[in-house]
């Protein structure tokens, strides 16, 4: 048997560092295969030529420096870390410190009256228990003095007949009971002295003492699973979001490459950041897997909400935009946001005034942080499906456009609901229904803005440069009625009727576009909504160029990118993952650099009709109240004229009903010198002067169908002829 000592050639190989990533690439490629090559002589070193084994490859990665005092890298690194708070958040906003406080203070009291309030019942039930706590402290006493704990160790001597480990123990239990029975024995003493002492004292030292005995003995005789007290709060709150619900949940989604990291011999999921509270919920920042992006995530939400095992309207997942495309942000809430009450808008308060070139407050975002909205230099478009909340959604724009006084409104709502009529009281312009009267009426004002814009654009130019730096409207150019550049904003809720419209879409549509592109500069604000956002319904250049965009629940991508924008779906802002009890929320885009989740005020119809009425009064105050909501208080008619008689009397016999524009006509034959001006306006324009003068008598104008002047049957704003002679027996018996 040979045995062959020869050594094969020892090759060392790269090695990673002890503290490298686990799946990282490798630092060096795999060797080569070994090829024979032809011997070479040795060069001057001894060391043949091409015996170098770094010969022929790159080095690909530089020195690990991680652990070496650089300053620069530390620095850069530093700069790209996120730091954590020095002062908690909610101590740095004066809103959410605030309402803190109030919920501690509230708290505080709840609690304290609840339990004063059940005084009496506690005392009775301490005093119930005290005989127990008596005989605790009794026979606890005895058990202590007398070593009654060692007698089962002394009897196990005695049955093991082992009598020097008997002997033993009763010469320490002599020696103990000795001790104790000094003891007991002051104690007893110290007991009768005090009895003594409390029976000399007075009555009210008596009563506290005795009291507190009471308590005491009470306290001691409470058995272990009842309590003295009741529970004044049932606590509900939500538990603890931690690493291992997160993995737990993002396993159960059924996505594979998660599941390969989370399972045997996987590289398992990372959290970059510690969990913490975020306002009223936890927030979790999540590395995924590779491959895994947030969207996959969002599109799963219901599942992830089954995972956490919370409500849907608790969980939200998003992207971290400023981070790569596999950081989850989520935020779990301790409550449903569709559950949480809403907090009752802030402009709602008597006195309070908005100014549209500041922030608005506009909803709350899933923390119960105010979101604002700045609507000058902006237009803005609401888009949902029917029933998500959108008419809710315009309400605070409006309401805060009316609280304005030098803002003109020009409102039409499409619908016909009347969802908006509290802006009768303060609107320049104001229509509501789908028919062809208001649409007219509709393109009539976006007509007058267009042409507005001409007049703004040259009052702007014609300043000096000194007061118009930026070549904008400022709030101090606004405020100079001289000038007319007054903010202006347009509101057309359910404007798919208007774009959509045959006869007056296309126009209005060119009209709406050039406003958007033209005005934002001159201070005209269009504020569109509309619950089918296609391309029939809502023209492109419409969608393209409105800055502020608000998305609630819709159903498809398409419709989803119209309202905030190409892509926004693939980057995994989806509206589409609302449900139907998320109504008023959505995402609002263009406020800030991405979009967030808001919910909207709620503000219900009369709180609207009030904060109306204060807009209407600081309106009148200022001399700003014109148009359609001057026309309440103007006078219809000239002295010694009625115009409900003269309605009478221009009705043909046996006419129940009649167009408005066929009514002004006939007034203007009967009393050229009164009604001649009416006659001379526009067929909308006849309609809409009619209203207002009707107004004051509580009279409407309806849709009513009639022939119009060249015989055709038309459904157009009317009046009825019942109508007219029930007000003018009301009026006359109201001067009787």
């Amino acid at each position: 048997m040979t045995t062959d000592n020869t050594m094969g050639e020892v090759i060392r190989l790269p090695v990673p560092p002890a503290d490298a990533v686990p799946d990282a690439v490798p630092a060096f490629p795999p060797p080569p295969p070994v090829v024979p090559s032809p011997p070479t002589e040795p060069g001057p070193d001894g060391v043949a030529e091409g015996d170098d084994p770094l010969e022929g490859r790159v080095l690909v990665d530089g020195p690990d420096t991680r652990h070496r005092p650089d300053v620069r890298a530390r620095r850069m690194e530093a700069e790209r870390a996120q730091r954590r708070p020095i002062i908690a958040p909610w101590l740095r906003d004066r809103d959410e410190a605030r309402a803190t406080v109030r919920w501690a203070v509230g708290y505080a009291g709840h609690v304290t009256g609840y339990h004063a309030a059940r005084i009496p019942l506690y005392s009775m039930r301490l005093a119930l228990r005290s005989p127990r706590g008596l005989y605790r402290v009794v026979s606890g006493t005895a058990r202590w003095t007398f070593d009654l704990d060692g007698r089962p160790l002394r009897t196990h001597a005695v049955d093991r007949k082992n009598t020097d480990d008997y002997l033993k123990l009763m010469a320490e239990r002599n020696d103990r009971v000795r001790a104790r029975l000094l003891v007991t024995g002051a104690g007893i003493a110290s007991t009768g002295l005090g009895a003594a002492a409390v029976t000399a004292a007075g009555g009210v030292t008596q009563t506290a003492v005795m009291a507190a005995l009471v308590f005491l003995l009470g306290w001691i005789g409470t058995p272990g699973d009842k309590r003295i007290l009741d529970t004044a709060v049932v606590s509900t709150k939500a538990p603890k979001l931690t690493s291992e619900i997160v993995v737990r949940a993002l396993a159960a989604l059924g996505i594979a490459e998660i599941n390969k990291a989370v399972g045997k011999g996987g590289v398992g999921i990372t959290f970059p950041a510690p969990i913490t509270r975020d306002g009223p919920g936890w927030r979790a920042e999540v590395d995924l897997p590779y491959g895994v992006t947030a969207t996959d995530i969002m599109e799963r939400r219901d599942r992830l909400a089954s995972g956490l095992r919370r409500p849907l309207g608790c969980v939200w997942p998003e992207p971290a935009h400023d981070q790569h495309a596999g950081r989850l942000v989520l935020w779990v809430g301790d409550q449903d946001m569709n559950q949480v009450k809403p907090p009752a808008w802030p402009l709602a308060k008597t006195g309070a005034a908005a100014d549209l070139f500041k922030a608005i407050p506009f909803g709350t975002d899933q923390r119960g942080r105010v979101v604002t909205l700045t609507l000058m230099y902006a237009n803005m478009l609401i888009g949902a499906m029917p029933g998500a909340g959108k008419t809710f959604a315009i309400k605070p724009a409006l309401l805060a456009a009316g609280l304005d006084p030098l803002a003109q409104c020009r409102v039409f709502e499409l619908k016909g609901t009347g969802d908006l009529d509290f802006a009768e009281k303060y609107a320049h312009h104001y229509g509501s229904g789908p028919d062809d009267a208001t649409i007219g009426d509709c393109l009539a004002s976006l007509k007058e803005v267009h042409t507005d814009l001409e007049k703004r654009a040259k009052t702007l130019a014609r300043l000096p440069k000194d007061v118009r730096p930026e070549n904008k409207v400022t709030p101090q150019l606004s405020a100079k009625k001289s000038l007319g550049l007054f903010p202006l904003v347009f509101v057309v809720d359910e404007c798919q009727e208007l774009f959509s419209h045959p006869d007056y879409g296309k126009e209005a549509g060119e009209l709406a576009t050039a406003i958007i592109k033209r005005g934002r500069a001159l201070g005209v604000i269009l504020l569109l909504a509309t619950q089918r956002p296609d391309k029939t319904s809502l023209p492109t250049g419409i969608s393209a160029n409105v800055g502020l965009r608000f998305c609630l629940r819709v159903m498809g991508q398409m419709e989803n990118d119209m309202i905030l924008g190409t892509s926004m779906y693939q980057n995994g802002i989806r509206a589409t993952t609302f449900t139907k009890q998320d109504r008023g929320i959505g995402y609002l885009g263009g406020e800030s650099d991405v979009p967030q989740i808001v919910r909207g005020f709620y503000i219900d119809g009369p709180a609207a009709d009030r904060i109306a009425d204060r807009a209407r009064a600081a309106r009148k105050h200022a001399g700003t109240l014109t148009g359609y909501a001057a026309g309440e208080d103007a006078s219809p008619a000239d002295d010694g004229v009625n115009l409900l008689d003269d309605l009478t009397a221009v009705f043909a016999p046996g006419e129940d009903k009649q167009h408005s524009q066929t009514l002004v006509d006939r007034l203007a034959e009967l009393r050229p010198a009164t009604y001649g001006a009416w006659a001379d306006l526009d067929p909308t324009g006849k309609a809409r002067q009619l209203a207002n003068a009707l107004k004051p008598y509580g009279i409407s104008t309806p849709q009513v169908w009639g022939q119009d002047e060249t015989g055709r049957g038309r459904n157009l704003k009317g009046v009825h002829r019942e109508h007219v002679v029930n007000a003018l027996a009301n009026l006359r018996r109201g001067t009787e």
